[in-house]
């Protein structure tokens, strides 16, 4: 199967070079590998005339087509006719040498597929186990992990997720990807990220990514594939393993991040449940709420005590800003 990978970036040229590198020693390399940079100065540009990687093409966007949806998007329009699969990575990723061919064996097994993503090993210790053994764990498929601090206050107040990692709720407030074990196993599902993802090139004949996640693009991957999984079939393939860095050059502040944790957590969950019943927004409501106090604890608890109150506010301003404008969802 021909394939291509888009690899959107901005002001991150050093964890580029990285990833590009763990690209170099795949077992399965891609056929055209496609840079959208975003960036405002000519760094990633330099440091790829400097450093040569195979089937690599390289474009500079300029403001109408910076912030990642649109950078995605344009890089979909750029790819070879013959492309089957369109892969996507976040630039502060490190592959495993046979995640690709561990991806697109995927669609081979399940031709159905009309996404599969990728698996993130370095975020997360689980161990091998037969059953919950605390509970402050979470367990699943022989596996279990430290429960976060945040389902097990929800938990408490009747809000934990009703539903499988990677399918959403109808209150919304779902566990993601990080919630699946590294079983090996090949799991269905409804959403994962974005930055770890790919998908046949086909549906791109049917939907695009939504312009209405501006810049950074928080909840934009979750949008994508929760409409797609309407339209057939998702998997997770934990064998196809990479890292994730989470380089802090090029995302936006923690009141503008808080904000986006609501309005576009709000837009996400309408994508999927646009008439979720009052019961439903309530625990959406209350689960906001209850996630927003946790942050301002935060500024107790946590070493960064400015981001935790300014992110704080943000959650606060977004949510209350829903009363008064919702935003439009787009189908």
């Amino acid at each position: 199967m021909d394939f291509s990978l888009i690899i959107c970036t901005y002001l991150r040229p050093q964890p580029l070079l990285r990833l590009l590198n763990s690209v170099k020693t795949q077992t399965l390399y891609p056929n055209e590998i496609l840079i959208i940079d975003g960036s405002t100065n000519n760094e990633t540009e330099h440091i790829l005339n400097v450093n040569k990687f195979k089937n690599l093409k390289y474009f500079k966007v300029d403001h109408n087509h910076r912030g990642l949806t649109k950078q995605r998007n344009f890089g979909i329009q750029k790819t070879s006719n013959e492309s089957e699969i369109i892969c996507f990575l976040d630039d502060d990723t490190v592959l495993e040498n046979d995640y690709f061919k561990q991806l697109l064996n995927t669609y081979q097994i399940y031709p159905n597929a009309l996404g599969v993503g990728g698996y993130i090993t370095n975020e997360v210790v689980w161990t091998k186990s037969e059953k919950q053994t605390s509970k402050k764990t979470y367990f699943y498929d022989g596996f279990e992990r430290n429960e976060p601090l945040r389902y097990r206050w929800r938990r408490c107040f009747g809000l934990q997720p009703n539903t499988p990692p990677c399918m959403l709720p109808k209150f919304s407030h779902g566990r993601s990807v990080s919630f699946l074990p590294p079983s090996g196993k090949v799991y269905k599902v409804e959403q994962f990220m974005g930055g770890v993802s790919s998908f046949k090139k086909v549906v791109f004949d049917q939907i695009s990514f939504s312009t209405y996640f501006e810049g950074y693009g928080l909840y934009e991957d979750a949008d994508f594939t929760l409409r797609l999984s309407k339209l057939g079939e998702l998997y997770v393939n934990t064998s196809a393993r990479l890292s994730h860095y989470h380089d802090t050059s090029g995302r936006p502040n923690k009141f503008k991040y808080g904000k986006m944790v609501a309005r576009n957590g709000w837009y996400v969950w309408r994508v999927k449940h646009p008439h979720p019943g009052l019961k439903n927004r309530l625990k959406w409501n209350f689960t906001i709420i209850l996630l927003m106090k946790l942050r301002f604890l935060n500024v107790v608890t946590h070493p960064n005590k400015i981001e935790a109150l300014t992110e704080g506010f943000g959650r606060f301003v977004g949510w209350l800003s829903l009363i008064f404008n919702k935003p439009t969802i787009q189908r």
